[in-house]
């Protein structure tokens, strides 16, 4: 099952972040933009199956998103500032079997995380 979430990737003048507002919590950066794709497609693909394997419900996909990119005088925007936004879709994770221990699943996240 696929799904299509809406992504904002901006450029901060050094490289890209990229974010889906439909999934807090779940994040990447790269140099590029093809770059931020490919690595934001991963994370979100694995953001999604740890939610699951916890139980967790998967957050359904906006039709439509606002986004508030008035700039912040505190915090000004770098020379050549852009945002991008599009959909992307992904592969839903097929319902997990429960694991005997929960240590696999722990020692695949902190090898993801190092």
């Amino acid at each position: 099952m696929k799904r299509s979430y809406w992504i904002v990737m901006e450029w901060s003048g050094k490289n890209f972040g990229a974010y889906a507002p439909d999934v807090p919590g779940c994040m990447a950066t790269a140099k590029t933009l093809a770059g931020i794709r490919n690595r934001f497609k991963s994370a979100l693909e694995s953001h999604l199956a740890w939610m699951q394997e916890d139980g967790d419900t998967l957050p359904e996909a906006s039709q439509t998103i606002t986004l508030d990119i008035t700039e912040d005088p505190e915090f000004p925007n770098p020379r050549g500032y852009y945002v991008v936004v599009e959909r992307l879709t992904v592969a839903l994770p097929k319902k997990a079997k429960k694991l005997a221990s929960g240590r696999k699943a722990n020692a695949a996240r902190e090898l993801v995380a190092a």
